[in-house]
């Protein structure tokens, strides 16, 4: 049976699309079966990553029920297999995302791994998309607000019983203020399965005519070997997690917003 994974963070703009490409891509690349559904049906960036948002039949169609989920799945980069989503604005208004969870049951089986891209925020399209998985990859950049949305993702997916087993940090600098990766993963409770340095060559994705997933375009580069890395893991490949220690929820709400107070400055002691 195939493992059905929603790559999901609550807040928009952490890289979660791309992750989702780019460690679907690695793992087909390492031999295994893949497929990933763009289950953004709002704004279908994953199909739009993949140049696959003008295909005839999309998620849309099916969620409609105008067409079959077979007849929606397309050939990828490096044989991977693709759901996308279209950009239709009538198709969207219409299209059912209650029933993206039995769409997802009829294909995992033929599937070592099933990705879905779920939307930002925790309205009902994502509760869908969380909803509709076994488990749930949390993504996250190394700072407390995108933490604090990564937390209240997990809490809602662990409440439509879809398992969180792990985290991405995304976008890591190595700047002072940033989380550490250990602060991050004592705050989710959860084992890092990837950090993803920023990396230059990773913006051009979306901005070179005809670019690709840089997995494909530069994949010796540093975010191109991170998630060649993030696929290993997932594929089973023996990891070794640091140890994930466990506080209770106010005490991490607490702690990611909590700031050390500033000391005061000689002369002002001594006025």
């Amino acid at each position: 049976m195939g493992r059905s994974i929603t790559i999901a963070s609550g807040k928009g703009g952490v890289g979660k699309t791309t992750i989702t490409a780019n460690v679907g891509i690695a793992l087909a690349m390492s031999g295994q079966r893949v497929l990933m559904v763009d289950a953004d049906i709002a704004m279908a960036n994953l199909s739009l990553l993949l140049q696959m948002q003008n295909s005839p039949i999309t998620l849309h169609e099916v969620l409609i029920g105008e067409a079959s989920v077979e007849d929606a799945i397309y050939s990828g980069p490096k044989g991977v297999d693709f759901i996308p989503s279209g950009l239709s604005l009538e198709s969207y208004r219409s299209a059912d995302s209650q029933r993206l969870k039995g769409v997802i049951e009829a294909v995992e089986d033929n599937y070592d791994f099933v990705l879905l891209d779920a939307p930002a925020g925790i309205e009902r399209n994502v509760m869908s998309s969380l909803g509709s998985s076994k488990q749930v990859l949390l993504v996250t950049l190394p700072n407390s607000p995108s933490l604090a949305d990564a937390l209240k993702t997990k809490m809602v997916a662990e409440r439509l019983m879809s398992k969180p087993f792990g985290v991405i940090i995304n976008m890591m600098r190595g700047e002072k203020g940033e989380l550490a990766k250990d602060e991050i993963m004592k705050m989710l409770e959860l084992p890092c399965y990837g950090v993803i340095p920023y990396d230059p060559e990773v913006r051009k994705t979306f901005i070179l005519k005809d670019s690709k997933p840089i997995i494909l375009r530069k994949p010796n580069s540093p975010a191109g070997k991170a998630f060649q890395l993030t696929a290993a893991k997932l594929s089973g490949q023996e990891v070794k997690f640091d140890e994930v220690k466990r506080q209770g929820f106010l005490a991490k709400l607490l702690s990611i917003f909590k700031k050390k107070p500033e000391k005061k400055s000689t002369e002002a002691n001594k006025k």
